[in-house]
């Protein structure tokens, strides 16, 4: 869970100080390294080194195994590595600043939603975009930024408050106003999306006070309150990824086809449909590492 300092006992800060210190060394000396190289040496460092360490590797393995047993024991390890170098490509990608702006904004953008989002901002009415743990989300929020787009992003506190005070400041550098989860940024966010905003929500981790949705044929807890928001704010609701291309350092954006509105449980299990035909055809892109399926 997300902490503030307040919260830490002295043991806690000591672990959690540590921890952040060892990420911004291994941010810092990775970035000295230039950005054709830099990329696959982090995923490098965090699929063969840190990915076994940190339980990454067991994570990804108990999620693949209750979803997808019919998954080699080849399979499942060549995807543990995959999913830990796409993690670290993301994370190192974030604090490239404009480097990594420049190769999100060259992007191809494609997809029925593109027309749908030009269309909505012609009428002046709300956007709410719902992306996922795939690629690196914030390629598609930096291209559409880029293009005009303006917009704000609903962000979830990290649970080290070290390491939160300077990944909020990196992904605010993407584009703003940024809307911290919780009472006073949902009031936020609302009132954004009542002056006919835009936001970015990434909706695919497992919310305690969710529904039970479907996911890769398991029950997952997921949050409906993206589509709640866009039945009362009469907002559009689109679908948006950014897919890594197989070089590893470029990205091809795409937007589906808005969610049809009906009741928030069909419109979330349609995003949620979505999602999974995408991860499907490019599994080693989804941030398997969630606990996405506590329940199960």
């Amino acid at each position: 869970m997300p902490a503030d300092f307040s919260d830490l006992s002295r043991l806690e800060r000591v672990k959690y100080y540590t921890a952040n210190l060892f990420l911004r060394a291994l941010i810092g000396g990775v970035g000295l390294i230039p950005y054709r190289a830099r990329l696959p040496v982090m995923g490098w460092i965090v699929s063969r080194v840190l990915g076994r360490l940190a339980g990454i590797d067991r994570r990804v393995r108990n999620n693949l195994n209750l979803t997808c047993p019919d998954l080699s024991d080849d399979e499942v390890t060549d995807l543990c590595h995959a999913v830990a170098d796409n993690a670290g490509r993301a994370l190192i990608e974030l604090y490239a600043g404009e480097q990594f702006l420049r190769r999100a904004r060259a992007a191809q953008i494609s997809g029925p939603g593109l027309a749908a989002l030009q269309e909505a901002r012609q009428q002046g009415r709300p956007v709410i975009l719902m992306t996922g743990h795939f690629g690196n989300y914030d390629a598609a929020r930096a291209k559409l930024i880029s293009m005009g787009y303006e917009m704000g992003a609903l962000y979830r506190r990290m649970a080290n408050p070290y390491f939160n005070e300077h990944y909020v400041r990196t992904i605010s550098a993407v584009g703003r106003p940024m809307f911290e989860q919780g009472r006073r940024g949902m009031v936020e966010m609302v009132r954004h999306l009542k002056q006919g905003g835009i936001i970015a929500i990434v909706g695919d981790l497992h919310v305690q006070e969710g529904k039970w949705l479907t996911f890769f044929g398991q029950p997952a807890l997921t949050s409906t309150t993206p589509a709640d928001l866009a039945l009362k704010q009469n907002a559009v609701l689109i679908p948006v990824y950014a897919i890594r291309k197989p070089d590893g350092l470029n990205f091809e954006i795409e937007m589906h086809a808005p969610i049809e509105p009906s009741d928030p449980q069909t419109m979330t299990q349609d995003i949620n449909d979505g999602l999974e035909k995408l991860v499907r055809a490019h599994m080693g892109q989804w941030f398997w590492i969630h606990k996405r399926w506590k329940s199960a």
